[in-house]
């Protein structure tokens, strides 16, 4: 039915184009007898350009994970108060993208910073092509500006890892055998009632063939948070397959290995100008506080066409 109802949708976005370009071949020959305005006809032009580059991209996201779910995880890097604090704000960006986007967010492992900002936080993005959209976010994003924790008002760059995969559903069969996972249960951190704090709902899953390592402290049950680890365990594991078919996968980890200098995919620079450039396909932007309110379909896009 999943499938069936995709194949539907692109069909019927298909036939809205074939509609629109017959309604302005109709309306070209209005025009061409001065019975309608340019305005008209430009108005109705622009509404079918951007319905075709629409079904265009769509038809880009035509691999089987591209409709799935993304879970979205974001690291501060080596800097202390500095890297945690960037950490919370590229968090607040593909927040607020997502609700511009409709797209339904949950958050599933929240590590706060010793200071301030957060260490590592770990969401579940919901929606139509959530992980299509975000696949071209992995790697190390690069902040310059006016440090808010120095005294001196110094300049300072910070840097956090994004880490993208595609969340894995019941269409996909992945067996993992129980001897290679290890469990820690442990207590939730920062506010949600008491009981989230006295009792030890939060999970942390060891996956010893593959080193990764899932912690989740979603909800107040250490079942469900199992349940839901074991999920992103496979989730990342499909990724992984994904990657190694694609000889992408040493790519990805080699460049998030140091975050620091010279691995970055992105850089927002505040100080001593306003710029967020794209390293990779060198789209460039000035209205940086845009971008850091949600604003990227941009970037996204042109990472999607580019490749």
């Amino acid at each position: 039915m999943k499938l069936i109802q995709n194949e539907k949708k692109i069909l019927n976005d298909f036939y809205t184009v074939e509609s629109l370009i017959n309604d302005l071949e109709v309306l070209n020959e209005f025009y061409q007898k001065k019975e309608i305005s340019e305005q008209e006809i430009n108005n109705h032009y622009n509404k079918t350009l951007d319905s075709l580059e629409e079904v265009e991209f769509k038809m880009m996201l035509n691999k089987k994970e591209d409709s799935m779910s993304a879970i979205l995880q974001i690291t501060a890097g080596a800097g202390g108060t500095e890297s945690c604090d960037w950490a919370e704000m590229l968090m607040r960006m593909y927040l607020m993208w997502a609700e511009k986007n409709t797209f339904k967010i949950k958050e599933l492992n929240n590590q706060p910073g010793d200071v301030a900002g957060i260490k590592t936080v770990t969401l579940q993005i919901d929606g139509e092509y959530a992980f299509g959209w975000l696949k071209g976010e992995n790697g190390v994003h690069r902040l310059v500006r006016i440090s808010p924790f120095d005294s001196n008002a110094k300049r300072h760059t910070s840097f956090a890892s994004v880490y993208i995969y595609p969340l894995v559903d019941e269409s996909i069969e992945i067996i993992i055998n129980p001897s290679d996972i290890s469990w820690e249960t442990m207590r939730s951190g920062g506010a949600g009632g008491q009981s989230v704090n006295k009792l030890e709902t939060a999970v942390r899953l060891r996956h010893k063939p593959s080193g990764i390592v899932v912690e989740n402290s979603e909800t107040r049950s250490q079942l469900d948070n199992k349940d839901k680890a074991m999920q992103l365990l496979k989730s990342q594991l499909y990724e992984m397959e994904i990657q190694k078919s694609q000889e992408e996968r040493k790519k990805i980890e080699d460049s998030k290995k140091k975050i620091e200098w010279g691995s970055q995919i992105r850089n927002y620079v505040l100080h001593p100008y306003k710029l967020v450039k794209d390293i990779r396909t060198s789209i460039e932007r000035t209205d940086v506080e845009n971008v850091l309110n949600g604003d990227l379909n941009e970037f996204l896009k042109s990472y999607l066409l580019r490749d």
